[in-house]
């Protein structure tokens, strides 16, 4: 049976601890190499990624043409603009085709059913690289920076400030499955939906205010308020701005709090500069763990981990 990477309920508890320790494993092995050496057992030697890119990227597009590079593989990377795809041919036409071609795809869309169609009618592995609904691959790099900063999954608080996005769609479905607390902390009209919260499994809920989100929590985590695609909002902008993460609000959650941000920022709105570029910060790191991740979720996809 295929396996594709929708959302991280695709994998469940089991499978991404397999990935969590897989990418920490992988992580440490190429300590000190080369960025372009491929790992010692080069595990997807011979295999071919297609990454479709309806949406502007760095990290996604870095990390996951550097995470084939270093297992072995190689990649075909396609902005939908000059596809056919950007012509009107179908999703399910599209992964039929490169079906053939390849031996996985990654997609980066905006319309989650675009992926989950294009799972339907592949007959390869599929990978979620973002949609306006989940972010799954994102939430495996922020998983794996909790663990190496020396956090526990299970029992963890994380609080989440701002806008109600895909993003926090994912943390929510993260903390259900591997048994962490998600308080958010969003402004009237920007809160996630019932059916975001649900997928917390009963450890996610909506505060009204950021200074009860952040009570005690572990992991400080932030968006920017403006996602892609969408008008730079002065109504929302100003909605949001209560929320911006300071230097005060981080002394109000626990002694050793981190903070995390999946990047680009818009400085001086959804967080300041003292704290993304302080000492509680851990983005950097995040945002190299998203190669790390992305390893040992084509692994997954492969059936060879999990």
């Amino acid at each position: 049976m295929t396996r594709h990477f929708l959302d991280l309920s695709d994998a469940g508890a089991a499978g991404i601890q397999a990935m969590l320790d897989d990418a920490i494993a992988r992580k440490a092995a190429r300590a000190g190499w080369p960025k372009g050496k491929v790992d010692a057992d080069a595990p997807l030697a011979g295999r071919v990624l297609a990454m479709v890119f309806e949406k502007n990227s760095t990290r996604t597009r870095v990390s996951f043409d550097m995470a084939i590079r270093q297992l072995g593989g190689t990649s075909i990377v396609m902005d939908a603009g000059s596809m056919q795809l950007g012509r009107g041919e179908s999703i399910a036409d599209t992964a039929r085709i490169l079906s053939g071609y390849v031996d996985a795809i990654m997609i980066r869309t905006d319309d989650h059913q675009k992926v989950v169609d294009m799972a339907k009618y592949a007959s390869v592995p599929v990978i979620n690289g973002l949609t306006d609904a989940s972010h799954p691959c994102q939430i495996m790099a922020d998983m794996e920076t909790i663990l190496e900063a020396g956090f526990g999954l299970p029992g963890l608080k994380v609080a989440w400030l701002g806008d109600g996005n895909n993003v926090l769609a994912s943390i929510m479905e993260a903390g259900g499955l591997m048994g962490f607390d998600v308080v958010a902390a969003c402004p009237q009209g920007y809160q996630p939906s019932d059916e975001d919260v649900a997928r917390g499994k009963g450890r996610a809920r909506v505060v009204g205010t950021p200074q009860e989100a952040v009570e005690g929590a572990d992991i400080i985590v932030t968006d920017t308020w403006i996602s892609m695609g969408q008008a730079h909002a002065e109504t929302k902008l100003a909605a949001m701005m209560p929320f911006q993460v300071t230097e005060a609000l981080m002394a109000e959650a626990k002694p050793g709090a981190k903070f995390l941000h999946c990047l680009p920022a818009h400085r001086g709105e959804e967080v300041v500069d003292a704290v993304i570029d302080g000492p509680q910060s851990l983005i950097w790191q995040e945002a190299e763990n998203r190669l790390h991740a992305q390893k040992a979720v084509l692994r997954w996809c492969f059936g060879q981990t999990g």
